[in-house]
């Protein structure tokens, strides 16, 4: 089922591909790509914007909950613990500056961003103790939150800090915006999935299913950058639910997230017949959940549990990725000469860190990029952070012996809509029923070679290490990986004993 935005805002369209180069080559046609195209085109560069969807902003940036804000749960205290000050006190800069222009552009445009206090709410004591840290960490990095706002919430919780005069988008919407914006000064997005990005001579050529495209500097703004594997192996990928309900109950006012369990997440928006309230939270390592359609019905449940006649009108999902010390990568992709440039690493916050990090490509693009920008990318590693990617590289190898253990049974036909790893002679096969339609892939992902595992709720496999996605046919999604899993067509003879 498409999102609520994507069901409720108009399909932008894409332009003729016309000459296949560029002062700058965007990849991704997302936050992060438009905004960063929009403002490199208002300082006169010619801009084309790729992307291999069949429509704009069709995979994070359209599935989000789209807040924009600086309170993000209780992110700044435990990034404090993680990275170095300096690189903390950039990212608030960053992201200060990320929000205003971004709601400065739509209200130009004629698209204002909803203002909204936000609240972060815990159920729990621990939940509290976080919120405590929380209030002091912003408030030392210059962020006036206060402690209160849990009257505002239709349920009951432990504790609550609140940032007023933040903001909410229909995000598709916005990226119409960035869009108008961007053709307004001659930009163009076109439709075409990249295969490979490498320099050459003082540019880049992009590979692509339409042919080469030739540009002076790329922008990978793809949530994972492909292909990238330094990158993609010391980022976690997560998955995270939402729904749209129809009620005629009272909407909260605010925009509010929980730090702790059960995670929700909550605000309003427009929907086809009125106002609907916005849920969610519930969410997994890519990967590494056995049956994620029981998160859904749990946000259900607890929805009903408060809008006792909510009727679930949409649902979706869309994919995050967390660097080790939580702060997003802004910068240059390893031996690019800094011709291929890359931003990733939100951490479920898209819409601040989207427009931050446009705001620092367009400027490193344009030969001002803000000091706050060269802080970050700068930032090097601490040892709390490499303790973090180990901890996580740790988390991929178990998770990979995990699938292992379970893919050594022999290979059978699942039920509809489900799909399962098994053994078919020598090798081990990913086996899917879809719309009647049963299909077997390789079970390993193209990328490292990890396993794959079954998404009972998306009906997709999922890499179990790094994030890659593909359909039960094998077709690439998302993800690091380059290239679908491989379609098998029939098993391979056992061999013959003696």
């Amino acid at each position: 089922m498409a999102s609520l935005w994507l069901d409720t805002a108009p399909p932008i369209g894409f332009d003729e591909a016309g000459r296949r180069d560029a002062d700058v080559a965007v990849v991704g046609a997302g936050i992060t790509g438009l905004m960063t195209a929009a403002l490199l085109a208002g300082r006169g560069a010619r801009v084309v914007v790729l992307e291999a969807r069949d429509h704009v902003g069709a995979v994070a940036t359209g599935n989000t909950t789209a807040k924009v804000s600086l309170l993000q749960g209780d992110r700044l205290h435990r990034a404090l613990g993680l990275a170095r000050r300096d690189a903390v006190e950039a990212f608030v800069e960053g992201s200060i500056a990320g929000q205003s222009r971004l709601r400065s552009l739509l209200a130009a445009r004629g698209a204002p961003a909803e203002e909204r206090t936000a609240i972060s709410f815990a159920f729990t004591p621990a939940g509290v103790a976080a919120l405590e840290r929380e209030v002091e960490a912003a408030r030392g990095l210059g962020i006036p939150v206060e402690s209160s706002g849990a009257e505002a919430l239709p349920f009951r919780v432990a504790g609550a800090i609140q940032l007023i005069e933040q903001a909410q988008v229909q995000p598709v919407a916005m990226l119409a915006a960035l869009a108008a914006e961007l053709r307004e000064h001659g930009g163009r997005i076109v439709r075409a999935a990249v295969r490979s990005v490498r320099t050459v001579g003082r540019g880049v050529e992009l590979e692509t299913g339409s042919g080469v495209w030739r540009a002076g500097t790329a922008v990978l703004a793809t949530g994972s950058p492909v292909p990238a594997r330094a990158t993609s192996a010391l980022l976690t990928a997560s998955r995270s639910y939402a729904a749209a309900y129809r009620t005629s109950a009272p909407l909260p006012e605010p925009m509010a997230i929980s730090v702790d369990s059960p995670s929700r997440s909550i605000r309003s928006a427009a929907g086809p017949g009125g106002a609907v309230l916005v849920a969610g939270g519930p969410g997994h390592a890519v990967g590494r959940h056995a049956d994620p359609r029981r998160l859904v019905d749990e946000l259900d449940r607890w929805v009903r549990s408060y809008w006792p006649d909510a009727e679930r009108t949409h649902v979706w999902s869309a994919q995050d990725y967390a660097t080790p010390d939580l702060l997003p990568w802004i910068g240059a992709r390893p031996g690019s000469r800094g011709r291929v440039l890359l931003a990733t690493g939100f951490d479920k916050w898209g819409m601040s860190s989207g427009a931050m990090s446009a705001i620092a490509l367009a400027g490193r693009i344009a030969g001002e990029e803000p000091e706050w920008a060269r802080t970050l990318r700068r930032r090097g590693t601490t040892i709390a952070a490499l303790g973090q990617a180990a901890g996580a590289f740790g988390a991929v190898v178990a998770a990979d012996a995990r699938a292992t253990a379970s893919a050594l049974k022999p290979a059978s036909t699942p039920a509809e809509g489900e799909g399962e790893l098994g053994r078919e002679g020598l090798r081990l096969v990913a086996t899917s029923t879809v719309d009647g339609e049963t299909r077997r892939v390789s079970a390993h992902c193209p990328h490292v070679g990890a396993l794959v595992a079954w998404n009972t709720q998306d009906r997709s496999w999922d890499c179990v290490a790094h994030g890659s996605r593909f359909a039960p046919d094998g077709s690439r999604l998302e993800g690091p990986a380059d290239c679908p899993l491989r379609a098998l067509r029939r098993a391979p003879r056992e061999p013959v004993a003696g």
